[in-house]
């Protein structure tokens, strides 16, 4: 089983080696990091939102994993909110606690682990992340940027409401949360994507995970490891050990066991997803910090995932 999660991981590692690598034999500047994670971000993103949530279909969601999953989210989510306060950087160190590269490692592990019935649970998990995360992200950013310009201006009391409805309307006309309601709504409708259209999307969303992940290696060579080694581990210690005990927590007390239980653990369980350092770079929030946690948490993953399926698998 061991075996299984290394060869879900390391490639993953092996990415952010390689870009940390170019960076410093000078291949590659750090100055392409904010252009690249801007395509990445307004190009490839939306592409692999809106094809992925447009094969998601309400009906056939498991609801018992996806309320588990749902509790443990919101409980490191808002959890980082009370400790950071209302800013940019409680908003994006939130959605690092939360949110799990379930698409590039979860994929791969599941399937070779457990096959199309491990498969099925995590696919009522994926949209979460989509849907309700990077959406939720989108919006607390939003709202708080806004919320923090007119707090500086003149007459601020007054215009809150109004700056707050306009946030609001931007965090919906977002490049993350309009493709994913956009594929929910189309997937609901019964089409699907033509073949001559769905294969170079494919395209699309098969190069954002590598180029966002070589990107994270780039921004890695550049920045200070050693300041940002203490909490980058506290951030990994909540998402790769407190958030996977929240879901089996949330878990347990729905009564499940078996598969969909050790699913839903192990998805909680992966190592940050790379859409976060992509947040953190549009943003300009915590990117040294983000920037080293998902380098780390991908590492420690090789751990607290193996430590899961051996303590579950049984289960």
């Amino acid at each position: 089983m061991v075996q299984l999660v290394l060869s879900a991981l390391l490639p993953v590692v092996a990415l952010i080696s390689a870009g940390f690598c170019f960076a410093r034999f000078g291949w590659v500047g750090p100055q392409l990091v904010k252009p690249l994670s801007a395509l990445v971000f307004m190009v490839l993103t939306p592409v692999l939102l809106f094809r992925t949530m447009s094969r998601v279909h309400v009906e056939q969601l498991e609801v018992m994993p996806a309320i588990a999953y749902t509790g443990a989210l919101a409980l490191a989510f808002g959890g980082m909110f009370w400790w950071r306060g209302l800013n940019r950087s409680a908003a994006v160190l939130a959605l690092a606690v939360t949110y799990s590269n379930a698409v590039m490692i979860g994929i791969p592990l599941v399937s070779l682990a457990w096959g199309e019935a491990g498969l099925v649970t995590l696919f009522t998990l994926i949209p979460i992340h989509s849907l309700l995360l990077l959406t939720v992200a989108t919006m607390a950013l939003e709202i708080v940027m806004a919320h923090e310009s007119t707090a500086r201006a003149p007459g601020a009391g007054w215009r809150a409401l109004r700056v707050g409805a306009r946030a609001f309307g931007r965090a919906m006309l977002h490049p993350v949360p309009l493709p994913i309601v956009a594929g929910l709504l189309f997937a609901q409708t019964g089409w699907v994507i033509p073949a001559w259209l769905d294969t170079p999307m494919g395209w699309i969303g098969k190069a954002f995970g590598p180029l966002a992940l070589l990107l994270v290696g780039v921004a890695l060579a550049s920045s200070s490891i050693g300041a940002q080694l203490r909490p980058a581990l506290m951030l990994c210690a909540i998402k790769n050990l407190l958030v996977p005990l929240a879901a089996a927590g949330f878990g347990l007390l729905l009564g499940m066991q078996g598969l969909p239980l050790l699913v839903l653990v192990v998805t909680a369980a992966l190592p940050i997803g790379a859409n976060v350092f992509l947040f953190s770079q549009r943003y300009g929030v915590a990117q040294d910090l983000i920037t080293a946690s998902v380098a780390l948490s991908t590492l420690l993953s090789l751990v607290s995932v193996s430590l899961v399926i051996v303590l579950l698998g049984a289960y």
